[in-house]
């Protein structure tokens, strides 16, 4: 059955794709790899993360929260993409095992031929989205010295392992950061030394001079259910 696409590549506004169609190899100058909702969870990860950070420094536990809120919404709705959206979000499509993981490191020139991450990409994806996961779900039961700015879920534990949380809290926060300075360092390195540019291909959704097999949109409607399965697990947590 035909289905309505989002990001369809080379498609006018309104057309139509079959859903099992595979994509064909693109040869073209720009090809799509990344839709729009990946591309926009991926710059509000940026914006929550920094302000999770400042308002930490500052105290400002409301701005706290709030940020904390809207990351768990983010990571609910990526993981959900990560099973229902398209074909380069999938889990399947960049988390590989360690066959594949030792071929890449063996020969790293050898070029996809699909649109996403490669093997050692795909993992430090999973990575960051596993280390988010963990800091929202344990910040949910952290309480601060004075017991008096506490997380939504701490009365069901004690003062003392709220505590214990809050620590475990600042460590995993540091492991993301780190995390960040290597993928801002492979960026980098990618520029610099490829001549790839991959920040703006997660801006534009396209890369420039690759043969790989473009992207398969996933249908629009499976947005606004990833978008309310995230809001309604965060009123949940929240209430």
């Amino acid at each position: 059955m035909a289905e309505w696409r989002i990001d369809q590549p080379n498609a006018a506004a309104g057309s139509l794709v079959n859903d099992a169609r595979p994509a064909p190899l693109d040869v073209s100058a720009h090809v799509r790899v990344w839709d729009w909702p990946v591309r926009l969870t991926h710059w509000l990860f940026v914006v929550c993360i920094a302000v999770s950070w400042w308002s930490a420094e500052r105290h400002a536990m409301d701005w706290h929260r709030y940020s904390g809120y809207a990351l768990l919404g983010l990571l609910i709705f990526r993981i959900y993409w990560g099973f229902a959206g398209s074909s380069s979000a999938r889990f399947s499509q960049f988390i590989r095992g360690p066959g594949k993981l030792i071929a890449y490191f063996r020969e790293p020139r050898i070029a996809p031929r699909d649109a996403g991450h490669n093997p050692l990409g795909g993992w430090s994806v999973a990575a960051m989205l596993a280390l988010m996961l963990s800091q929202v779900a344990i910040g949910l039961f952290v309480s601060d010295v004075d017991g008096l700015e506490s997380g939504p879920l701490s009365h069901l534990v004690s003062f003392d392992i709220s505590r214990t949380l809050a620590d475990v809290h600042e460590i995993v926060f540091n492991a993301i950061l780190t995390l960040i300075a290597l993928h801002i360092a492979a960026i980098l390195f990618y520029l610099l030394v490829k001549r790839d540019n991959l920040m703006g291909a997660m801006i534009t959704g396209r890369r420039r001079n690759v043969q790989i097999a473009a992207m398969t949109p996933a249908p629009a409607w499976r947005v606004v259910a990833g978008v309310v399965l995230a809001t309604a697990v965060v009123w949940w947590v929240a209430n």
